[in-house]
């Protein structure tokens, strides 16, 4: 298995630059430099850090929701249907117009009745709000913790003022403790986040998560191998530098802090535009693309690493366009709304046809006016008047 690993994973050309073997990067006592086994810690931390979420939920983030006067939202329950209900939970949530005029002849419903029973049900699986605000305190606490880490371990390293100091004596730069631990930290909780994806809420920007935070793996990962350390740090610190404040604004967005929520949006767009579009590109990866090559030929591990950041450069991008999105609104109407990556819910009137009035506006409409336009409660006013007009007179 080793021979099979050295020949086809590990081979030198992959993870070296030209020029330089395994045999040059021999270990002693006194200096140790990254192995992959090494990573194999990041499982225990991963499970370390999932059992750790369940327990920050259970016993802080629910207190801390009652403290900040969380309140649920009113949630109709739809009336017993076995018909509706068997279809819902074997065929589907959205039935197609001939299904539910199938459903609307075997249960005896109006068609509009059988549509509106279907939204209610779908309301009754979404997610409470009590658990978005576990969900969003539990990563703002480990998004913290970890730019908290991140400073005090990068504040006095060189690179974290010139990064051209990323590859002073590269690939032989010695793995120091407090390094190691920060990327163990790190990777035990974004493979933890990968793991519990399935079980957390959707939103809108699933598929843009899943591609985040493998993107996130394969750059902690690949980087330690290849000892790209100095350069993965500086990338780490700068994610969780706009990561917390997003989720500490989710916090008092669900808690209808609104002022709050709205102030410290303002200054997450902020934080996020000056780390991701403009540090991230012009010193960490110009670094990586350009001072890089000053001292040695490309060689597939800088293809590999540079292609990763790329990736996340894009996904910056994409969500860049949504906080614009959203700042756009906070301007011309005041309010935030949504947060930037928003829950995929099923709300009342989802689903509905554009052109058709809302089931309480169809109800109004039938029971508050007549073919005239006039309020029927008015016409009942009217007639109950003429009738006592003719009891006085008779």
């Amino acid at each position: 298995m080793d021979s099979l690993l050295n020949q086809w994973l590990w081979r030198q050309e992959y993870w070296l630059p030209p020029g330089v073997s395994w045999e040059d990067m021999k270990e002693t006592e006194d200096i140790q430099y990254p192995k992959p086994r090494d990573l194999l810690f990041g499982i225990p931390c991963m499970l370390t850090i999932t059992a750790l979420r369940f327990v920050f939920e259970r016993f802080v983030a629910i207190p801390l929701s009652r403290m900040m006067n969380l309140r649920e939202k009113y949630k109709r329950k739809p009336s017993i249907k076995p018909v509706l209900e068997d279809f819902y939970t074997k065929k589907g949530k959205h039935p197609t117009e001939s299904e539910v005029r199938s459903l609307s002849a075997q249960c005896n419903m109006q068609i509009r009745q059988v549509e509106h029973w279907f939204r209610c049900r779908r309301n009754q699986d979404r997610p409470s709000i009590t658990k978005k605000f576990c969900e969003a305190s539990w990563r703002f606490f480990m998004y913290f913790i970890s730019f908290l880490t991140g400073i005090a371990v990068l504040n006095d390293k060189p690179w974290f003022w010139d990064q051209r100091e990323f590859w002073t004596d590269y690939p032989y730069q010695p793995l120091e403790f407090s390094l190691y631990w920060y990327y163990m930290l790190q990777l035990g909780f974004y493979s933890s986040m990968l793991l519990t994806l399935a079980f957390d809420i959707k939103r809108k920007d699933l598929k843009e998560q899943i591609v985040h935070h493998c993107a996130t793996i394969f750059l902690i990962t690949f980087s330690y191998c290849a000892n790209y350390i100095r350069a993965g740090t500086l990338v780490m610190l700068l994610h969780d530098s706009a990561d917390f404040v997003m989720e500490l604004a989710k916090m008092f967005n669900y808690s209808k802090w609104k002022r709050m929520c709205n102030i410290l949006f303002t200054i997450f767009a902020l934080i996020f535009i000056a780390t991701r579009l403009f540090l991230l590109p012009t010193r960490i990866i110009y670094s990586t693309y350009y001072h890089s090559m000053v001292l040695f030929q490309p060689f597939f591990g800088y293809y590999f690493f540079n292609a990763l950041l790329m990736t996340l450069q894009i996904l910056h991008i994409f969500w860049a366009y949504m906080i614009l999105r959203m700042i756009y609104r906070f301007t011309f109407t005041g309010m935030v709304g949504d947060d930037v990556r928003s829950d995929v819910e099923e709300s009342d009137e989802s689903g509905q046809d554009s052109n058709r009035p809302s089931d309480v506006e169809y109800k109004k409409s039938c029971w508050s006016s007549n073919n005239n336009g006039v309020p029927r409660k008015a016409v009942k006013n009217g007639v109950a008047k003429v009738k006592n007009s003719h009891s006085k007179t008779s």
